[in-house]
């Protein structure tokens, strides 16, 4: 399945909803240190329902050990600062979908980062600065899951 990756994700709520997501996906999720909350922060407990047991969910304390961890082949990081839709990709498993900190989104170091395959983007209205972290990701997450026919549901 896909990978999604958090990178120092702030908004505890959105990261609960992220671990319900990827139970229910398959997916697993890496949360890039530093968070803004604690995973045993109550807000995430609650967005996360009963789901954290059967979430894959992994924190890493930076980014290049993350790489090394996941080796990952492609990256895709999401971001407002690109042309290329998310739906023009061709998603393959084990990809890496990376995702920023609520407000800023990735910073430019990260966006350059060598192990980054390509930048894209979800679609929105003109003079709309994002969409909610856990939002996007799960649009991203079901457009890959859907271009390999929802792999696994039921």
């Amino acid at each position: 399945m896909f990978r999604i990756m958090f990178f120092q994700p702030c908004i505890p709520p959105n990261t609960g909803n992220a671990i319900r997501l990827a139970a229910n996906t398959g997916c697993q999720l890496h949360l890039i240190e530093p968070l803004g909350f604690t995973m045993t922060d109550a807000q995430v407990k609650r967005a996360g329902l009963d789901y954290h047991e059967m979430a894959n969910v992994t924190v890493h304390p930076d980014l290049p050990t993350a790489w090394e961890s996941l080796r990952p082949e492609r990256v895709f990081a999401f971001t407002a600062r690109t042309d290329k839709r998310h739906t023009d990709i061709a998603y393959r498993p084990g990809d890496v979908l990376l995702f920023g900190p609520e407000p800023t989104g990735l910073p430019d170091d990260v966006l350059a980062d060598p192990k980054v395959t390509d930048r894209v983007r979800i679609p929105m209205l003109p003079d709309r600065r994002s969409h909610n972290l856990a939002n996007a990701a799960c649009i991203a997450v079901y457009e890959a899951w859907r271009q390999h026919d929802f792999t696994g549901a039921v």
